[in-house]
């Protein structure tokens, strides 16, 4: 019970805040994009290059670490695409944004501060070197399958053109890329610049949560509740236990088997949202199960965090 006191329930409570401000429209809609813009393109971009910047690429861009986290990604990337489709027979392009949202869980809002919460910020490098390639290869995913689903006629080079596009104008992307530039290339950052940029990247968590619980009061629970529960089921449950069991039998230390797992069992992000709403398809259920999910989250992080320390991780 402590742990969820302690650790969960005051990253939940933070976005409890920000739902609870727009719902009494102390702030409405256009206040809450401009913050999760600011944390979203300026603070957790400044985060992230300060994170690889200063990340031990040897020891901690482990292909174990990385494995475990990804097989349990894309496994509920099928989860979702082959439920969706075969299941409940929805159309593929639906059922490509229903596996997106069980791929795309939550790493920077949810698994980086309950991490964090849980174990310091120290534990933190495993967090960074999943987080580095999270977005890249997500949508490299979902891109490449909703081209395919769509069946344009488009060729392969045209759409790893768009894929390509899609990753260069992404800020995430582009700080992920510059933190890598500077730590291979051992640059040293002015101290007044890194000072800065420290500044901004306390800023960012905090402030993302709050927007977080502003933009999920604008979703309503719509859809089919049974996909919902389906994708609920996957993405918190699915994908943590292949992440569990990989990491467990390929020997991840200890910070790397708890930021695998903890990021594993985090909710679908805001991104499983904007994806479908990219393509315009499956944006109810996306919605719903983004919010339904970080709800239902504050107890089943609970039940990993107590696994974790069960079995003496």
């Amino acid at each position: 019970m402590s742990a969820l006191v302690e650790i969960v329930l005051p990253v939940f409570v933070v976005i409890g805040f920000g739902y609870l401000v727009r719902w009494r429209q102390i702030l409405r809609d256009d206040a809450i994009n401009g913050l999760m813009t600011f944390a979203q393109s300026v603070a957790i971009p400044c985060l992230l290059f300060l994170a690889i910047a200063r990340l031990d690429l040897s020891a901690e861009f482990d292909l174990s670490l990385l494995s475990s986290f990804y097989t349990g990604a894309i496994a509920g990337f099928l989860a979702g695409l082959l439920g969706a489709r075969f299941l409940f027979a929805r159309p593929w392009p639906d059922a490509v944004a229903f596996g997106f949202v069980s791929l795309f869980s939550n790493s920077l809002l949810l698994g980086l501060p309950i991490t964090e919460r849980a174990f310091g910020p120290d534990a933190l490098a495993g967090n960074y070197a999943i987080i580095s390639i999270h977005a890249p290869v997500c949508y490299a995913i979902g891109i490449t399958a909703m081209e395919i689903a769509r069946a344009q006629g488009s060729s392969a080079f045209d759409t790893l053109r768009q894929i390509a596009r899609t990753m260069v104008r992404n800020m995430l992307v582009m700080a992920i890329a510059a933190g890598f530039v500077v730590n291979l290339a051992q640059l040293a950052l002015p101290g007044v610049i890194e000072e800065a940029l420290s500044l901004l990247a306390r800023a960012a968590l905090p402030t993302a949560l709050f927007a977080l619980g502003g933009v999920l009061y604008r979703y309503r629970p719509e859809g089919d509740l049974r996909i919902v529960a389906f994708l609920c089921v996957v993405s918190l449950g699915l994908h943590p236990v292949i992440t569990w069991g990989l990491g467990r039998s390929l020997g991840l230390d200890e910070d790397q088997f708890r930021s695998a797992v903890l990021t594993a069992a985090s909710a679908p992000g805001i991104n499983a949202y904007i994806f479908a709403n990219l393509y315009g398809v499956g944006k109810r259920v996306a919605a719903t199960t983004v919010l339904v999910a970080t709800a239902l989250s504050i107890l089943t992080v609970w039940g990993w965090l107590a696994a974790l320390g069960a079995t003496g991780y």
